[in-house]
Formats: structure tokens, C-alpha cells, sequence
């Protein structure tokens, strides 16, 4: 009898610390969950494209994006990357674009002074508007000035409808916006897009 009792009592121990186990276990976070981290900046996929390398081994797929981020302060980036996949594409992109962040100049809730940008083929025109005007501007320019948090522009775009080359020129300007020297230069350029624009003339 005494035999039987030690038996009883140790198999109860058994279930008692097995079930303390259990209840232990799915008390465990899952592996391979990651925590989901708010992103400091707004974002918006300007162009999103499958393209094909041709190399000796065969054709390789990939994605392109381009993307711009910003957070309505006064910060915008834009950024252009590939992926195996469109997921990394975004992912690569988003982070190119934050390393090239840059801070636009206000002046009255709108930009400082009239500028011409050319990027490729592209060539645009950004122009202070007064308050309440709002944005007056399209495609890629509207984009980029949204993310930047200007509230009145006006914009033009010459002779292109490359959103890749427009956003890139819109983000030249800004970085132009401080160069005194840059006024220089933007004659000879005004110049050359008056000749285009007779030709044709996208007005955003």
C-alpha cells in the first residue's frame, strides 16, 4: 500500500509540473515576430514597375519604386531602388529616400522665390503663390510639394512626363532655393525653356 501511494503521489507531481510547463510555454512570445514600428514619415509611390536585366546566365525580373516621403514640415525625401519582389522594392526605396532627406524653406507659408529646375528632359517651374491660393501644381510636382508641406505654390512642367525626372528636378530646386548663385544661371535656363515651350507646354 505504502508502494502504491509513493506511485500516486509522484505521477500527480508529474502532471502538476508538466502542466506548469505548458502553461509556461504559451506564455512565450512567437519567434519570427517582429514589432510593427510606426514610420516617422509619410509616404507615396510615385512609379512602381517591373523591369528585366538580360545577363549571361538568362533574364532576371525585378521591381522598381520610386517613392517620396516626408512629414508635412518642411522635410521630403525621394528615393529609387530595386527589388527582388515589391515589398523589398518599397523597403529599399523608403530608405534611400530617408537618407537623402533634406529641409525645404519657407518663407509666408510658401516658397521664397520663383525657380527653374531642369533634371534630365525635365524642366519645371516653381513659383510662391499668396495664402489660400493652395497648390497649384500636378503629377509629381503635387507630390512632392504636398509631402514637403508647402501650402501655396504654383508649378509648371516643360517638355516632359517622366515622373522619375520631375520629382528629381522638384527636389533639385529645393536644394537650389538657398544658392544666391543659382539666379544666374536660372536666365540661360529660362531662356532654352521658352524656345521648348513653343513646341509643347504641360501646364499642372
Amino acid at each position: 500500500m505504502a508502494e502504491e501511494k509513493k506511485t500516486i503521489q509522484s505521477q500527480k507531481e508529474h502532471r502538476s509540473f508538466g502542466s506548469k510547463k505548458e502553461g509556461a510555454r504559451k506564455g512565450r512570445p512567437r519567434r519570427g515576430v517582429k514589432k510593427v514600428e510606426p514610420k516617422e514619415f509619410d509616404q507615396k509611390i510615385l512609379d512602381l514597375s517591373r523591369v528585366t536585366r538580360v545577363t549571361a546566365g538568362g533574364k532576371r525580373m525585378s521591381f522598381r519604386c520610386a517613392l517620396v516621403i516626408g512629414d508635412k514640415k518642411g522635410r521630403v525625401g525621394f528615393g529609387v531602388a530595386k527589388g527582388a519582389d515589391v515589398q523589398i522594392a518599397i523597403e529599399k526605396s523608403y530608405r534611400q529616400a530617408k537618407k537623402r532627406i533634406m529641409t525645404v524653406p519657407l518663407h509666408n507659408e510658401t516658397l521664397p522665390h520663383p525657380i527653374w529646375a531642369k533634371f534630365g528632359s525635365a524642366f519645371i517651374l516653381l513659383k510662391p503663390a499668396p495664402k489660400g491660393t493652395g497648390l497649384k501644381a500636378g503629377g509629381a510636382v503635387r507630390v512632392v510639394l504636398e509631402l514637403a508641406g508647402v501650402p501655396n505654390a504654383v508649378s509648371k512642367i516643360v517638355n516632359s512626363s517622366n515622373k522619375i525626372n520631375i520629382a528629381k528636378a522638384t527636389i533639385k530646386a529645393f536644394q537650389e532655393f538657398q544658392q544666391v548663385e543659382s539666379q544666374a544661371p536660372q536666365e540661360t535656363i529660362s531662356d532654352s525653356v521658352s524656345e521648348v515651350s513653343k513646341e509643347k507646354v504641360e501646364v499642372t
